[in-house]
């Protein structure tokens, strides 16, 4: 609790509110915390806050802390919840605070509490004998956090330098019902089911090697996949007027100078120098696209000009944020730039939005719309920021898109609409982006000849439907759990014969089949037809063809769907219709 010492606002939030989960885990942050010190009290606290889905707390133990002790510590924090003790909030001056934290040996807040302004009052909050250095949010009662869990245990740096010392990670969630936290855990559970790195390897679609960290081997089956996504990218983009280009991927030190990120991000750049020059690998496709663009002059009569870019770029990311094909350090981005007036900019925008709709409904997403807003560290004219801002309102209104407004997190050249999608599990993945941008032009002096004849610069347009390709396959491995559909599956059949008397037909089915287009295998071991059923199953094959004495004779072939027991007797040219119906 607080005292209200002047005028204001009390504003109450529910959990479904985000300030209202931030306080909930929160909270549940220091019942870990006060937990931990009931039970180990030499530990040292560090930091704990508030995460989407839970909560943690970093530690420091004097003895090896592992997941066996979790129990404990849950069966402690329990404790606490029924205790039902108030939460109070105070505030102490800095050196009123260093001298409670040193008393407390709590030497991470003393860091934390030192490099403050000695001007700062600081809020604490405190629940029972445990006070913690904080500025909230919290619930008002440690009872209210009804539901929690312990997940797991890993190490951390203390403030994430990799110069300070390793503390003990105590990851929590927490949820006001006990059936919501079942709900998530179950959650849970089925996304390491689906977890993309370990049916990636089962399907022999991508390798992640020791040789190269964060540099993903994509398998034959994998480039099949990447490919389909590729093709598809493409039929949708010369439909809708882009031209694509390649761009190189590797450039000198100049271009990066002068598209800022030589200054503001050459610690994620590869570089070398070639002649006496540096040079950088591109962690981004935009320079290049801006370099073609200037190659010749334009009228106002080109405009817009949609240019796209399957370019692979490289990022150095830290070894401990890699993961699997989500964050890795080279990947394809399927760019675009649009070149245009600012008259254009609300059609393009629709435009692009439709084209980012049709692909997600085509994978069976769903998905939500930011508008992310002009932020503080933004540079250009209030004017500029005020057209781009509501040309990306136009389009979403008239499209009658609901959005959200993501207030301060555009990026610091221009607003920008990101769209968030809904897994088959629940899961939110940020992948297509729409930015607007005045200051790249700007920096690279480029040009168009108006109407009234006089020079004038063009307004950009950044924008992703998959974002990353390899992080779009990552997720989609996920979203279908490996079960590709028809379209999309590197093996759409595979035929089966029920024994070696059979193969010669077999192989002649493959042959019909492929003549159609169709990508399919045939599987010629002599085994048992319910081993290479089963294996087929495994490989998440959509169909299966068994192939036996009655196929042989009438010239037919038998399919069995990938989750189905029932087999249906078809013609191949049945079935050939049947895949291009799913194809479409």
């Amino acid at each position: 609790m607080k005292v209200i010492e002047k005028d204001g606002e009390v504003k109450q939030f529910k959990f479904e509110d985000e300030e209202g989960k931030k306080a909930f885990r929160h909270t549940a942050a220091h019942i870990l915390a006060q937990a931990v010190k009931r039970l180990y009290p030499g530990t040292k606290c560090a930091i704990g806050p508030a995460i989407e889905n839970g909560f943690y707390y970093d530690f420091e133990f004097d003895f090896p802390f592992t997941t066996e002790h979790l129990a404990a510590v849950e069966a402690e924090m329990r404790k606490i919840i029924k205790e039902g003790l108030p939460l109070k909030q105070y505030n102490l001056s800095r050196s009123e605070a260093l001298k409670l934290m040193e008393k407390k040996k709590e030497p991470y807040k003393v860091q934390l509490i030192e490099d403050l302004d000695e001007s700062e009052v600081l809020s604490f909050f405190e629940q029972g004998e445990y006070v913690e250095f904080c500025a909230g949010p919290h619930v008002t009662n440690t009872n209210i956090v009804k539901a929690f869990k312990l997940t797991s245990v890993a190490g951390a740096y203390f403030r994430g330098d990799e110069k300070n010392k390793m503390l003990t990670r105590i990851y929590g969630t927490c949820f006001p019902k006990a059936s919501e936290l079942e709900a998530y855990l179950k959650q849970v559970e089925e996304a390491k089911l689906r977890d993309h790195r370990k049916l990636g390897k089962e399907l022999g679609l991508f390798a992640l090697m020791e040789e190269g960290p964060g540099f993903p081997f994509f398998l034959p089956k994998g480039m099949v996949l990447k490919n389909l996504l590729i093709d598809y990218w493409r039929k949708l983009h010369r439909r809708e007027g882009y031209v694509e280009i390649s761009t190189p991927m590797m450039l000198n030190r100049e271009l990066w100078e002068t598209s800022g990120h030589w200054d503001h991000y050459r610690e994620n750049m590869y570089t070398t120098v070639i002649d006496d020059t540096d040079f950088a690998i591109k962690p981004m496709n935009c320079p290049g696209g801006m370099l073609v663009y200037k190659m010749q002059p334009h009228s106002y009569r080109d405009l817009p000009l949609r240019m796209g870019e399957l370019g692979l770029v490289h990022r150095h990311e830290k070894s401990g944020q890699l993961h699997g094909l989500m964050r890795v350090r080279c990947f394809t981005q399927d760019d675009a730039h649009i070149f245009m007036t600012k008259d254009q900019i609300t059609s393009e925008i629709k435009g692009v939005v439709r084209l980012i709709d049709e692909v997600y409904k085509k994978f069976g997403f769903t998905y939500h719309v930011e508008l992310s807003t002009r932020p503080d560290n933004s540079i250009g004219s209030d004017e500029d920021w005020e057209v781009a801002t509501n040309g990306l309102k136009e389009a979403l209104d008239e499209m009658n898109m609901p959005y959200v407004i993501n207030e301060g997190d555009g990026a610091f050249y221009g607003p920008k609409i990101d769209f968030h999608l809904n897994d088959s599990i629940g899961r939110t993945w940020q992948c297509g982006t729409i930015q607007l941008d005045f200051q790249l032009p700007q920096r690279f002096e480029a040009e168009y000849i108006g109407e009234d004849g006089k020079k004038h610069q063009p307004i950009m347009i950044h924008r992703v439907v998959f974002g990353s390709i390899e992080r779009f396959i990552g997720i989609l491995i996920e979203h279908y759990a490996g079960k590709f559909p028809t379209w999309l599956a590197p093996v759409q059949a595979k035929v089966l014969p029920v024994s070696e008397h059979f193969m010669e037909y077999a192989a002649n089915v493959v042959k019909q089949l492929e003549e159609q287009g169709i990508r399919v295998e045939l599987d010629q071991r002599n085994e048992k037809l319910g081993y290479k059923i089963r294996q087929a199953q495994m490989e998440k094959v959509p169909y299966m063809i068994i192939i036996g004495e009655k196929e042989q004779e009438t010239d037919t072939i038998s399919i069995r769907k990938r989750d189905e027991k029932e087999t249906v007797n078809s013609s191949i040219s049945d079935f050939t219709r049947l895949i291009s119906k799913e194809c479409l």
